[in-house]
């Protein structure tokens, strides 16, 4: 009736969701003729703005996605989200394919077509609105060019950060300067007196 498991196989949970991209058969032309190969393109992703994309190749599908979803998960990013979608407009570029993103009010929910629509659900972004500005149909210059956008996101978000600490520091000295300076005016209007 039931199935008993061995128990010393373990079954790996992966903490992320995985979406595949593309899988392609491709070949390569040795002596004899051609070998033939599968590549797996896989997004990986938590739904809290951790995200990340990987390419693999092995001689059988399951192969191919399997390397693809460790490379993935070795190069997972973090996406600066505010309330569900991204802070600024941006365009991401990746040799011909490029993609505008855009942020969008609450309850818009998610404007975008295909591979950059399954990235921004994997990442986490709940509102926004893109477009694939290229005519490009290579989905993985696609899923890249929408990374690249959030890269740039992330860029500006640590440039901003960095000039508001900046003004922040500014502001605490020309305080101090601004009271020494009144102690200094209300000395001399002591020794006036």
């Amino acid at each position: 009736m039931f199935q008993q498991r061995n128990p010393h196989i373990r079954e790996e949970q992966s903490q992320y969701d995985q979406e595949i991209i593309d899988i392609a058969r491709v070949s390569r032309t040795v002596a004899g003729g051609r070998r033939f190969s599968f590549r797996a393109t896989v997004a990986l992703g938590n739904k809290q703005g951790l995200i990340g994309l990987g390419i693999g190749k092995g001689k059988d599908v399951a192969q191919s996605i399997e390397k693809a979803s460790k490379k993935a998960e070795k190069k997972m990013m973090q996406v600066v989200r505010s309330e569900g979608t991204i802070p600024v407009d941006v365009i991401g570029r990746f040799k011909s394919a490029r993609v505008l993103l855009k942020p969008t009010q609450k309850g818009h929910g998610l404007i975008a077509g295909g591979v950059v629509r399954s990235l921004c659900s994997l990442s986490g972004i709940e509102n926004i609105s893109a477009k694939i500005l290229s005519r490009t149909n290579n989905k993985i210059n696609i899923a890249r060019a929408t990374l690249e956008g959030f890269k740039r996101i992330n860029q500006f978000h640590a440039k901003s950060e960095y000039l508001k600490l900046q003004a922040s520091k500014k502001t605490t000295e020309e305080k101090k300067v601004a009271k020494t300076s009144i102690s200094k005016i209300k000395k001399e209007v002591k020794k006036d007196n």
